[in-house]
């Protein structure tokens, strides 16, 4: 590999200067190390305080944003964040796409923890809210033949601003089932019931 295409920095340092960070990407850039930089984990304020920073200096600015957003964990994107990246062209790759696993509707009980690794992180989505989520992914995919999991992709991908979300897969066919969640189109309806079930409470 002669350059990486993007280096995004997964979590913001609020004790080091921004011009210091984008000044290093300058470097890496000039050396023709990297071709394009992004970031992660940043609120509205964090970023727009880097894109005045690279405008002002003359620096690289970050072309993508790398948050969590998936239909459980919406209120740290939706809003301000997602409204500054519109404005500004900002490709978003958001990730926990299918919330560590729990929109694929593995987890219903607490008797499910134990399917894999991360069963234990799904405390904090198996309340009355995840559960109503799951509900209604589950009624969405009886009627359009699809997975909980492609309906959660499914649903991210048509939300204003996201550019690709990121999911993982440990198998062949989780893959494929992913692949198909990609070209799942949601019918009003649908959109209606997934928000709806998702608000916050």
């Amino acid at each position: 590999m002669d350059a990486i295409d993007l280096y995004q920095s997964h979590w913001d340092d609020p004790d080091t200067p921004l011009e210091e960070t984008l000044g290093a990407y300058a470097q890496l850039i000039r050396q023709g190390k990297v071709k394009a930089i992004g970031a992660s984990n940043l609120s509205a304020e964090r970023l727009a305080e880097a894109l005045a920073t690279s405008k002002r200096l003359g620096l690289p600015r970050y072309e993508t944003l790398q948050p969590q957003y998936n239909l459980y964990d919406r209120d740290t994107f939706e809003g301000p964040l997602a409204k500054l990246c519109a404005a500004e062209g900002i490709g978003v790759i958001n990730y926990y796409s299918l919330a560590a696993g729990f929109l694929t509707g593995k987890y219903r009980s607490e008797q499910d923890y134990g399917k894999s690794t991360r069963g234990g992180g799904m405390k904090k989505y198996l309340n009355p809210r995840g559960l109503r989520i799951l509900g209604a992914q589950d009624d969405v995919g009886k009627r359009l033949a699809a997975t909980p999991a492609q309906v959660a992709l499914a649903w991210l991908i048509v939300q204003p601003g996201v550019t690709a979300p990121i999911a993982s897969a440990t198998t062949l066919e989780q893959l494929k089932e992913l692949i198909t969640g990609t070209r799942l189109v949601l019918d009003a309806d649908a959109l209606f019931a997934l928000d709806k079930a998702s608000a916050a409470a």
